[in-house]
C-alpha cells in the first residue's frame, strides 16, 4: 500500500522530518513491547485448567489446520456433527485452500480489498489455537510483517466490559497498555489488525441495526456500539479485522460487512473402519480422546475389537480418565477398582450440569451453574484426571471463571449418561416432560420401560429442526447395551437390554416413513449403536449378489442404500442414476447422494419440472460438491429449466460443466422461452457449438440473442450457426463471435443473413477476428504497449526503444516541463488507451507498482490522488521479494505471500466487462494473484510506480528498480 503518514513525506532535511524519525523509533519501540508481550502469552497452551495443567509450547504442537475459502455468513442451524458428516463426505477435488498466514490473501475474483475475515468452524476443531498461532507468527517475525499492530481480543473479555464505556483508543489502550505508554491515539497510520475470537460466546447485542453511527476513535461510546461501527467499516476502515465463530452465531455479521467466509475443515486424519469415528476425527479435540483411548487399550488390551461407536469410543474415555485419577491422584495402582464414591459422585454431577444445559441450549457456563449440581471448583484439582481433561476452565480479562466441555459431543454424551442413569435408578424418564404420548398413559401402572425412554427421545430428534439431539440420542441408545455398561463398571448398575428390540423395530418404522435423508441417516447411525445392521446388510447383500431390484425397495430400504453409498471408502466421483432406476423417483431418493457426488450423469432418466426443482436445491447447497450435471435428452421443459437456472445462480453453486447438449435439449423444447444465453469465454470449440446448433435448429427454439465470445469457434463452428439459423430463422436477432476465427468464408456466411429477409438477425459482432484468438488462455489478447516519456518524473530513465524503464538515483534526466508529468511520485503510464480485452507482460526488479489508471489522473504534488493505487481512478499491483499486494481507491490487500515471487507478472483487462486480474507468470504458466470487478468508465491507460510505504524519500535507492514490456 502506498498509504502513509502525511508528515512522513516531508523533505529530510526540515525540522518535521526530526520528528517524524523520533516519532518512528517510539512506534517501532511499541510494537517492539506488543511483539513480545504477545509472544509470552501465546508461545504456550495449557490442557485442562489453567493454572493446574502443563504448559505446552504452540509452536510445538501446532498441526497445520485444513482452511478452506468460500460460502456466506449466513446461519446453518445444523447440528455441528450433522454438518461435518455432509461436509467431509466430499470427494477428492481441488479446493480453494488458505494457510493461516494468507487468511487476509484470498484467492478469488473480488471486487474489493478484504478487510473482514469470517472464519466458521464447529466446536473443537481449533479457531482459537488458529488465531493464537497467527498472533504468535507475527509477534516471532515470521509471517504478515506488513501489519504494524495485531490487536487479539475475545468476545468473553469483551463481554465482561458490558455496560461500560469506551473509545475505540480507550479500549486499545485497556487491553494492550504498550498503545498507552507510547501515546498512540491514531491507528490510521498503520497497518491494524484487530481478531474477535469466538462470536458465538459474544453476549453483547450487537445491533447493527439501531446503533449510532460513529467514525471518531476517541469518542466514548459502549463497547456494543465500538464493535458495530468497527465491523460495519465506519470507525477505522483501514483496519483489518477476523472473526471466529461456530457457524449456528455466524448471522450476528451482516452478510454485507464480511469480505470473506471461510471454513475450518479439519485436520487429515482417519479411522476407516467406522463412519462415525471417521467423521468425528475431523476435529482435533476428537482426535485427542481416540488417542487417548487408543494408547491405553493398545497397551493392555488382550484381544478383541477396538471401539467402533461413538458411545464405545467415550465410554473407553471415561473409564480411562477414572483409572488416571486412581493412580496418579488417589495412590491406588491399576488392578484396582476405577470407580470410588468420589469420582461417581463427581461424574453425575458433570452428568446433571451437562443435561441442564443441554436443555437450556448453554454451551458455556459459570461458577454459579456448577454450585447449582453440586460441583466444587475449589476441588477441581483433586479430579484432574476426569474433571479437567473433560472440562476446561477459561479465564478472561478479569479472572472471570468461565466453564464448557471440550467438545459438544463430551456434553451430550454425559448429559445422556445421565438421563439413562437417572431412568435406570428411579425409573424417572427426564424427558417426559417435554412431550406425553397415549403410550405413557398407558404404561403409568407398569413398571417403566426403557424402551418407552426411547422412543421419545427419537420422537423429538425427529422434530427438531437442527438435530441438536442427534449425538444424545445416539449416545442414550448405545448405553443401553449390556456390552457397554458392563464397560462402564460398577458406575452403573447392568440391566437387560430385552427392550432394545422394540426400540430397533420403532427406529425401522420411522425410516420407512419418508423422512428426510438427513433424519435418516442419523437413524442408520442409531440402529448402529444399537449393533443392529440388518437393514444395511439386506441391501449390501443385494448389491453383491448383483439382483438389487429398486423397483420394489421401500423407503427404508432406499435409506439404506443411499446410506450406504454415503459411508463407503470409495469416491464418489461419477454417479450414473440408471445404474439404479432411470426414473424420478430414484433421482428423489438419491439426491445426498447427487450432492455428494462430483459428477451426476442423469441422462435419459425421464426426468420433469419435479426433478428440476430437487437439482436446484442441491446446487443452491452450501455443502454440494456436484461440478459436472448431465441432464441430456430429458423432457424438463421451460418451467424445468427456469427452475434449475434459480439453483444456478445462487452463490453456493459451483457447477463447472453443464452439457451442450442439455442446452441443446432445453432449447428444442417445445414450451421453451429461453431468450437469452450468454457462454462467452468458455472453450466450446467447434464441437460444442455444433451440439447448441442442434437444439437452435428447432422450429420450438425462440432465441433472441446467444453470446459467443472468446469461444475457439472457427469457419467449421459458424457453418453450423449458419445452418441452424437457415432452419430456423425467425427468433435469432443479436450473435456475438467476437474474439474467434470465423475467416473470411466464416464472417461472409453470417453477413449474408443480415441481408436475408427471412432472418431476424440484427445484431452482429464478428470484430477481432483472427487466427490468434485460437490461442487457449489469456495470451490470445496480448498487445503491445510503449512506455509515455511525457508523463515519466525526471528520476525515471527510458531505454530499449521505450520499453523499459529504470529508477535512477544519479540524476535527474532532462526532461522537458509537461503538464502530464509526474513531479512528485515516482511513476508514468503509457500511450495506449484500452477500451477491449487486453494482455500484457512486465519484467520487473527491485519495488515497483504494475497499474492501469484514466488519463486524468492528478500529476502534480504528493497526495493520494496522485499516487497510483491511492485513489478512485487507478488500480495497482505492487511486487517486491517480499511478495505482492493490491490496492484501489487507497485501500489494499496482500496477496500469498507463500507462493514464490517471480520476476514476471501479467495483465489482463476486460474493458466491457469490468474485470482487471494480475497473474505471475512462472514456466509460462499463470497464476492468479487477484482481481479487481468494477465498471470502468474510461479508457485505461497502463502504468508503473516505483518505491512503497512511509513517502518518497524512504525508498531504497540502492536497489535499482525497473521494469520492462516483454514480448508476449
Amino acid at each position: 500500500m502506498f498509504c502513509c503518514r502525511r508528515i512522513h513525506q516531508q523533505k529530510p532535511d526540515s525540522p518535521v522530518s526530526s520528528c517524524v524519525s523520533m516519532q518512528r523509533t517510539h512506534d517501532t519501540v511499541c510494537q517492539h513491547k506488543l511483539k513480545s508481550n504477545l509472544k509470552k502469552k501465546f508461545q504456550c497452551v495449557f490442557e485442562g485448567i489453567a493454572k493446574a495443567g502443563n504448559p505446552t509450547l504452540l509452536n510445538q504442537i501446532y498441526t497445520e489446520l485444513y482452511i478452506t475459502e468460500g460460502g456466506t455468513a449466513e446461519v446453518n442451524d445444523e447440528h455441528e456433527v450433522r454438518q461435518i458428516e455432509t461436509t467431509s463426505r466430499k470427494p477428492d477435488r481441488a479446493e480453494t485452500t488458505i494457510r493461516q498466514e494468507d487468511i487476509f490473501k484470498g484467492s478469488h475474483v473480488r471486487d474489493e480489498p478484504i478487510r473482514t475475515v469470517m472464519t466458521k468452524g464447529v466446536a473443537g476443531i481449533g479457531k482459537t489455537v488458529l488465531t493464537q498461532k497467527f498472533t504468535l507468527d507475527w509477534a516471532e517475525d515470521k509471517t504478515n510483517q506488513d501489519i504494524y499492530f495485531t490487536f487479539p481480543f475475545t468476545f468473553k473479555e469483551l463481554n465482561v466490559l458490558k455496560g461500560k464505556k469506551y473509545s475505540l483508543v480507550e479500549l486499545v489502550h485497556h487491553f494492550f497498555t504498550e498503545t498507552k505508554e507510547a501515546g498512540i491515539c491514531n491507528f490510521q497510520h498503520f497497518q491494524v489488525v484487530f481478531i474477535f475470537d469466538g462470536l458465538d460466546e459474544c453476549r453483547l447485542p450487537l445491533d447493527f441495526h439501531n446503533n449510532e453511527i460513529l467514525t471518531d476513535v476517541t469518542e466514548s461510546t459502549s463497547v456494543d456500539v465500538l464493535l458495530t461501527n468497527l465491523i460495519r467499516g465506519k470507525l477505522l476502515p483501514s483496519a483489518r479485522l477476523w472473526i471466529t465463530t461456530r457457524p449456528a452465531a455466524a448471522n450476528q455479521i451482516p452478510p454485507e460487512c464480511v469480505d470473506m467466509v471461510t471454513e475450518i475443515r479439519g485436520i487429515i486424519s482417519h479411522i476407516k473402519t467406522s463412519r462415525s469415528l471417521h467423521i468425528m476425527c475431523h476435529i482435533p479435540v476428537f482426535c485427542w480422546i481416540t488417542a487417548t483411548v487408543l494408547e491405553e487399550l493398545l497397551k493392555t488390551r488382550e484381544g478383541g475389537d477396538l471401539p467402533k461407536t461413538l458411545t464405545e469410543m467415550f465410554i473407553h474415555f471415561l473409564v480411562v480418565q477414572a483409572k488416571v485419577k486412581k493412580v496418579k491422584y488417589d495412590g491406588g495402582s491399576e488392578t484396582d477398582p476405577h470407580w470410588s464414591p468420589e469420582s461417581r459422585k463427581m461424574i453425575e454431577s458433570l452428568g446433571k450440569l451437562a443435561f441442564k444445559q443441554l436443555q437450556k441450549g448453554n454451551l458455556i457456563f459459570y461458577e454459579s451453574d456448577l454450585a447449582d449440581c453440586g460441583i466444587d471448583i475449589r476441588a477441581a484439582s483433586v479430579y484432574s484426571g476426569v474433571f479437567t481433561q473433560i472440562f476446561k476452565e477459561e479465564r478472561g480479562l478479569y479472572q472471570d471463571k468461565v466453564f464448557c466441555f471440550v467438545h459438544l459431543s463430551v456434553h451430550e454424551f454425559l448429559a445422556a449418561l445421565h438421563v439413562h442413569q437417572t431412568f435406570i435408578n428411579s425409573g424417572v424418564n427426564l424427558m417426559e416432560k417435554q412431550q406425553a404420548t397415549s403410550k405413557k398413559s398407558k404404561a403409568s401402572k407398569e413398571k417403566p420401560k426403557l424402551r418407552y425412554l426411547h422412543q421419545s427421545v427419537v420422537d423429538q430428534a425427529l422434530q427438531s429442526p437442527n438435530g441438536h439431539l442427534d449425538l444424545f440420542l445416539r449416545f442414550l441408545l448405545g448405553l443401553s447395551l449390556q456390552t457397554n455398561q458392563k464397560r462402564l463398571g460398577d458406575l452403573q448398575q447392568t440391566i437387560s437390554s430385552e427392550s432394545n428390540h422394540k426400540t430397533v423395530e420403532y427406529i425401522k418404522k420411522k425410516i420407512n416413513e419418508n423422512l428426510s435423508a438427513e433424519r435418516s441417516i442419523n437413524l442408520f447411525h442409531c440402529l448402529n449403536e444399537l449393533n443392529d445392521r440388518s437393514l444395511v446388510e439386506e441391501i449390501q447383500q443385494f448389491l453383491r449378489s448383483g439382483s438389487l431390484s429398486t423397483d420394489k425397495l421401500s423407503p427404508a430400504q432406499w435409506s439404506a442404500l443411499v446410506f450406504i453409498l454415503l459411508s463407503s471408502e470409495e469416491r464418489l466421483d461419477v454417479f450414473d442414476l440408471k445404474k439404479y432406476s432411470a426414473s424420478e423417483e430414484a433421482l428423489l431418493r438419491m439426491l445426498p447422494v447427487i450432492k455428494a457426488s462430483n459428477k451426476a450423469v442423469l441422462s435419459s432418466c425421464n426426468l420433469s419440472e419435479r426433478s428440476c426443482e430437487a437439482l436446484s436445491s442441491v446446487l443452491s447447497c452450501q455443502s454440494s460438491s456436484l461440478r459436472d450435471l448431465d441432464l441430456s435428452n430429458n423432457d424438463l421443459q421451460d418451467s424445468g429449466v427456469k427452475l434449475l437456472s434459480a439453483g444456478l445462480k445462487s452463490p453456493h453453486c459451483e457447477l463447472e460443466t453443464l452439457s451442450c447438449e442439455a442446452l441443446s435439449s432445453v432449447l428444442s423444447s417445445q414450451s421453451s422461452s429461453l431468450r437469452d444465453l450468454d457462454l462467452s469465454n468458455n472453450n466450446l470449440q467447434d464441437s460444442g457449438v455444433k451440439l447448441l446448433s442442434a437444439g437452435l435448429k428447432s422450429p420450438h427454439c425462440e432465441l433472441e440473442a446467444l453470446g459467443l465470445s472468446g469461444c475457439l469457434v472457427t469457419e467449421e463452428g459458424c457453418s453450423s450457426l449458419v445452418s441452424a439459423m437457415s432452419s430456423n430463422p425467425s427468433h435469432l436477432k443479436e450473435l456475438d463471435l467476437s474474439y474467434n476465427h470465423p475467416g473470411k468464408s466464416g464472417v461472409k456466411l453470417l453477413t449474408a443473413g443480415l441481408d436475408n429477409l427471412n432472418w431476424k438477425l440484427a445484431t452482429l459482432r464478428v470484430d477481432n477476428g483472427g487466427e490468434q484468438w485460437l490461442k487457449p488462455g489469456l495470451k490470445k489478447y496480448a498487445c503491445e504497449l510503449t512506455l509515455d516519456r511525457n508523463t515519466a518524473h525526471r528520476k525515471l530513465k527510458l531505454s530499449d526503444s521505450n520499453r523499459k524503464v529504470t529508477l535512477v538515483r544519479e540524476k535527474e534526466q532532462p526532461y522537458p516541463d509537461e503538464k502530464e508529468r509526474f513531479d512528485r511520485c515516482y511513476q508514468l503510464l503509457c500511450r495506449n488507451g484500452l477500451t477491449g480485452r487486453s494482455y500484457w507482460e512486465v519484467e520487473w526488479s527491485g519495488e515497483v507498482h504494475v497499474s492501469v489508471s484514466y488519463r486524468g489522473i492528478r500529476r502534480k504534488g504528493d497526495s493520494a490522488n496522485c499516487r497510483l493505487g491511492g485513489n478512485d481512478q487507478s488500480w495497482t499491483l505492487s511486487c517486491s521479494g517480499g511478495g505482492y499486494s493490491a490496492c484501489h481507491n487507497n485501500r489494499g490487500t496482500s496477496i500469498s505471500s507463500s507462493s514464490p515471487v517471480s520476476k514476471r507478472v501479467a495483465v489482463y483487462v476486460d474493458y466491457p466487462a469490468g474485470i482487471l486480474s494480475f497473474y505471475r507468470v512462472s514456466s509460462d504458466s499463470l497464476v492468479h494473484l487477484h482481481t479487481f470487478n468494477t465498471t470502468f468508465t474510461e479508457p485505461l491507460y497502463p502504468g508503473f510506480g516505483f518505491g512503497f510505504g512511509l513517502g518518497l524519500e524512504s525508498l531504497m535507492l540502492s536497489l535499482e528498480s525497473s521494469v520492462t514490456l516483454c514480448s508476449v
